[in-house]
């Protein structure tokens, strides 16, 4: 509960006063609060679902889950589908949390329909982290399940700009972070804060990445009811 609901809004906070109260974060017109507070909503999000889902059924599987599902018609594809959406059901805590201590606290003032929309966007792309923990889940064993989900965890936000923006990084590393998952996520809620829509290329690419994660979580989890 602290670290998916309330730990990214004490690091909005840290964030937002030390940057200061006045000016706009480089590469957009948003100002650091706004800019950071779908940041962070993103980051709690990702949080919620990646970090709690892989531990949750790699521990499923050392207490013999799997040789339970083996007995059911159960598909590959419906568990991972079941556990996505029941991952996501996490995170909506975690960003509404956020924005209300950016809107409270920070002052951070967008229209209803922007509000609304926000909290759809990033919650609609947590999913893509969610179907990540189950393939991570299912890929790792034991020990091993939480320093990989560290790894790539902080390697995602961080490189994907969600701790600090990705104009600060050299031209080669900006490159890269283009192409992460967590980079087109923040974009999504920025887009819409600045009051337009999500870019097209942005939910493209999440959209590939969800595919490319559920997909290999259900072979994963075929792979592993077969050995079971």
């Amino acid at each position: 509960m602290f670290f998916s609901v309330l730990y990214p809004s004490v690091i909005y906070l840290l964030i937002s006063h030390t940057q200061g109260a006045t000016g706009t974060v480089d590469g957009s017109d948003l100002t650091v609060q706004a800019y950071f507070m779908i940041s962070m909503a993103s980051f709690g999000a990702l949080t919620a679902v990646l970090m709690g889902n892989s531990e949750r059924i790699a521990k499923e599987r050392e207490k013999g889950w799997v040789r339970q599902l083996r007995l059911t018609a159960l598909p590959g594809h419906a568990y991972v589908l079941a556990k996505i959406a029941g991952a996501a059901i996490v995170t909506l805590p975690c960003i509404v949390v956020v924005f209300l201590v950016a809107a409270g606290v920070e002052g951070v003032r967008v229209e209803a329909w922007q509000w609304l929309a926000l909290t759809g966007v990033v919650w609609a792309g947590s999913l893509v982290f969610a179907a990540l923990g189950v393939a991570i889940g299912y890929l790792a064993h034991g020990d091993a399940v939480r320093p990989i989900t560290m790894i790539i965890y902080f390697g995602l936000s961080i490189l994907g700009g969600l701790w600090m923006p990705t104009t600060t990084f050299p031209d080669w590393l900006q490159h890269i972070a283009r192409w992460l998952p967590t980079h087109a996520y923040a974009a999504l809620g920025q887009a819409v804060e600045a009051g337009g829509a999500p870019h097209a290329g942005d939910v493209v690419l999440l959209c590939a990445y969800f595919v490319v994660f559920a997909g290999g979580a259900a072979r994963l989890y075929r792979k592993d009811t077969l050995k079971a």
